[in-house]
Parts: structure tokens; sequence; C-alpha cells
């Protein structure tokens, strides 16, 4: 049986290399490496016309939405908090054009920090634009603990209080339309959350791919091999 196919969103970056500077999609290495440890067949999805969405899903056995800039608040009708980072108008319309794409086809779904944002952002949620004490400083990754919900697609994925690396200053606020919180910090922060309805569309608040734990990730392949 062939490896699933996966998807995942790119960051839209100036970048340097060799005598090159230039505007570049961009994915940390540790991506692609979590999702070939996995199982799967990691490929990139650089922002395209909205109007695509379906057609790329098509081709996907699962998507991945990757962790990187602040959503915009105009996508959930709040004023900018001066805290909030410059707006990616371009990559927030083809993420939420991917999501609404997966959903409607039950394309299994997960959401990487930001991806977890936009994921509840999608479906009619809200977010908190800033909180204290979740990083490491800027550019440092921290670790904290997250408690599955029990009974949660989570839960059953990972199953106990377990220590992950995260860089965020942003959470659900509002939960979505058909989400539940499937984990929480020790604050009561929102960790992760997924579909109440059994199709396979996760978001966790931390980065798994900065870690050693592989459970999310051979959740998802695991969904894209059946």
């Amino acid at each position: 049986m062939p490896k699933p196919l996966i998807g995942v969103t790119t960051y839209l970056n100036p970048a340097r290399w060799g005598v090159w500077e230039l505007p570049a999609a961009l994915l940390p290495e540790a991506y692609p490496r979590l999702v070939q440890a996995a199982g799967g067949i990691a490929v990139m999805l650089p922002p395209d016309a909205p109007s695509l969405a379906a057609d790329v899903v098509a081709r996907l056995d699962a998507l991945v939405v990757a962790g990187g800039a602040d959503v915009d608040p105009v996508r959930y009708g709040a004023d900018r908090d001066p805290r909030t980072g410059p707006p990616a108008a371009e990559r927030d319309a083809w993420e939420l054009a991917l999501i609404g794409a997966a959903l409607a086809a039950g394309t299994p779904l997960l959401g990487i920090c930001r991806g977890m944002q936009l994921l509840n952002v999608a479906l009619g949620g809200t977010l908190i634009q800033h909180l204290d004490g979740h990083t490491g400083g800027v550019g440092v990754f921290d670790t904290h603990t997250v408690k599955p919900v029990p009974g949660t697609r989570y839960d059953a994925l990972v199953g106990e209080a377990t220590a992950v690396p995260t860089y965020h200053h942003q959470a659900v606020d509002r939960l979505g339309e058909g989400l539940i919180a499937s984990a929480h910090a020790e604050d009561g922060t929102v960790e992760a959350v997924e579909s109440a309805d059994g199709r396979w569309a996760l978001g966790v608040q931390w980065h798994p791919e900065m870690g050693d734990d592989p459970r999310v990730m051979e959740g998802l392949v695991a969904a894209a091999s059946s």
C-alpha cells in the first residue's frame, strides 16, 4: 500500500541563501521530518487561489495546517490588539479555504498552533489575542503540561498528561461551531480542539514537530491510510 500524501501549508517570508535574498515559501524542516517519521509523504502547499483549495485537497490523503503568523482579527470580527502581529492576508485566505475543503470532503486534518487557531476561526470561533506565560521568550520554545479531556480523540491518541514544546501568545477563546476542547493547560487554556461529529479534525496549540512524541502525527497518518 503506498504511503499517504500529507499536504503541509507553508510560511511566506523573505529568505536569504547564497547570494539570493527573495520572497520564499518556507517550511521548517521539522514538519516534513515528523510526517516522514510517522509514515507519510510530505508535500508543501504554498498559498494559491482559494478557489483551487478543493482541487488540492482532493489530491491529498490528509492536510496539516502549520504554525506561523497571527490570524488577522478581522477574520473573527475583533479589533486588533497592539500585541497582535502583522496580518498574513494571503495565507489566511488560502488556509481557511483548505480547511473548509478538508472538512467538506472528510479529509483528515491536523492544525498546529496557528493551524489550530485558524481551524477554530474557520468554524466561527474567536481567539484571545495575547496571553502571558506560555512561551520562553522571543524565538525560544518552552514546555508545559497538557492534560487530555477523557473520551476525546486526543485522549485516545495520547492518553496521559504530557509536557509539550510550545511557542505561542494567542489561544482559543470562544470555540467554533462543532468543535470541542480535548486538552487543557494547567491554567485552563485550551490546548487541543477537535471535531465533535467524528470527523478526523484535530488542532493542537503546541508544536509536536519540535518534540519527540509522534503520536498525534501518527494518528493523522493512520487516518489518512484508512
